[in-house]
């Protein structure tokens, strides 16, 4: 038997080392070269790039070549019945003027340039505030096995008790019945925490986009009493604070920005527009004498300037104006509902902080009282003074609170964490 659980020690040993330990920072940093949502936000913030250079090159002029090649038969015709000809241009265009509608699409796409620049940010923002989450559950959900793992062994401690106790006579069968199922009930609890805490590594895996074969272990962090009960910093500074580095805000204000330009690039559509168009070309025919000279006889140059003064558009400008418009209101509505949404936020963290500070504060005593509860009711049960019902009551007490304090813990820092990150768009951990 010995043998078996010295095996087993070195066995787990084995396990917990081929397991990688992660730290947040690793984990935010491993999520910014992998992360599949943040490597597509980069392809759009690309694309955004090449429709700025498209808009950009609409100030060049335009060149193509366009060639003609034609056989005309005329069986009834006199003279030669078979006529080939070819016609042969270089034409060039350039807009001197369209009303103003080029630049500001440039200026648009600069602005849809920065929007997708910020995208791209707040989706790795998202992951940050993701992972917090998820790597917060891993170290609740390890620390619960913990807890279920000391409720087992106290509980396997009292039914091995409560047997020698039967053996001996002083304790019934029921007794014993009863702090057995305690026991079990226990492992049946150890079970469930550990699936939980698979759970939450699964989580994290898939943030990470990590395969079914990673192993992964957060780092053991630990947070001093000092720590959990800092007192939090003035309300309305933070929320201050979050309108100046909220990302959906500024994008938001760009978005303002762009349905402005939108506006603008609807109205150059009513102005007159000037274009400069040249062109080059020649023509052939056979027969009709030796192609070099067919070409130099028929080389034609052309220049022109067009103006275009749009008189009657069938309401299309004025239908333009109106949706840029409306999409102005709509972009100013995002905006006063982003406000209002960034307060409540802000807002519950500081509530849902505050809370779980007090309950961490009351847990402490609770966990105090409930330890020396469970201690002196297992010497009174040795000692025959009370019964297995009120040691299995102290037995679970202890355990709740324990958890009880774990949770205030975990949820104390993580709302101080998350309102530091309103504060200054950062989190440390």
């Amino acid at each position: 038997m010995k043998h078996l659980i010295i095996s087993g020690i070195i066995a787990a040993s084995f396990l917990t080392a081929g397991a990688e330990t992660w730290s947040y920072t690793r984990c935010v940093d491993y999520a910014r070269a992998h992360n599949i949502s943040l490597q597509k936000a980069r392809l759009a913030e690309s694309t955004a790039a090449i429709d700025l250079d498209e808009a950009k090159a609409q100030w060049q002029p335009s060149l193509d070549f366009a060639t003609t090649q034609g056989f005309t038969n005329t069986p009834w015709g006199e003279g030669s019945k078979n006529v080939y000809s070819g016609t042969y241009g270089l034409n060039a265009s350039w807009t001197v003027w369209n009303g103003g509608q080029r630049e500001n699409t440039i200026r648009r796409s600069r602005v849809a340039e920065r929007i997708s620049a910020i995208n791209t940010l707040e989706t790795l923002r998202t992951i940050e505030t993701d992972l917090l989450q998820v790597y917060l559950n891993m170290l609740y959900a390890r620390e619960s096995v913990d807890i279920c793992e000391q409720a087992l062994n106290l509980s396997s401690e009292q039914a091995s008790r409560g047997k020698a106790l039967m053996d001996a006579g002083r304790a019934s069968r029921v007794d014993y019945a009863q702090l057995y199922a305690q026991q079990e009930q226990d492992r049946y609890a150890l079970v469930n925490a550990r699936a939980t805490y698979n759970t939450r590594c699964m989580e994290l895996k898939k943030i990470l986009e990590l395969g079914i074969d990673t192993e992964i272990t957060p780092d053991s962090m630990d947070w001093t009493a000092d720590e959990v009960l800092a007192p939090l910093p003035p309300i309305d500074e933070s929320y201050a604070l979050a309108c100046e580095t909220d990302l959906t805000l500024r994008s938001l204000e760009l978005q303002q920005e762009s349905a402005d330009l939108d506006v603008a690039i609807a109205r150059s559509t009513g102005r007159p527009s000037i274009g400069l168009t040249a062109g080059v070309g020649t023509a052939y025919g056979a027969p009709g004498g030796a192609f070099g000279e067919s070409l130099k006889r028929n080389l034609s140059e052309s220049l022109g300037l067009t103006l275009s003064v749009p008189i009657f558009d069938r309401s299309k400008t004025r239908a333009a104006v109106a949706r840029a418009r409306v999409q102005q209101m709509d972009a100013q509505l995002d905006m006063d509902r982003r406000n209002t949404e960034l307060a409540q936020l802000v807002e519950m963290w500081y509530i849902d902080t505050g809370s779980a500070q007090s309950r961490y504060e009351a847990a402490v005593s609770q966990l105090e009282s409930a330890r020396l509860s469970a201690e002196l009711t297992g010497e009174q049960f040795a000692l025959g003074l009370v019964n297995t019902v009120e040691l299995i009551t102290a037995h679970n007490q202890l355990t709740e609170a324990r958890h009880t304090l774990l949770q205030a813990k975990y949820m104390a820092m993580l709302g101080k964490t998350m309102i530091n990150y309103y504060r200054t768009a950062t989190i440390v951990l």
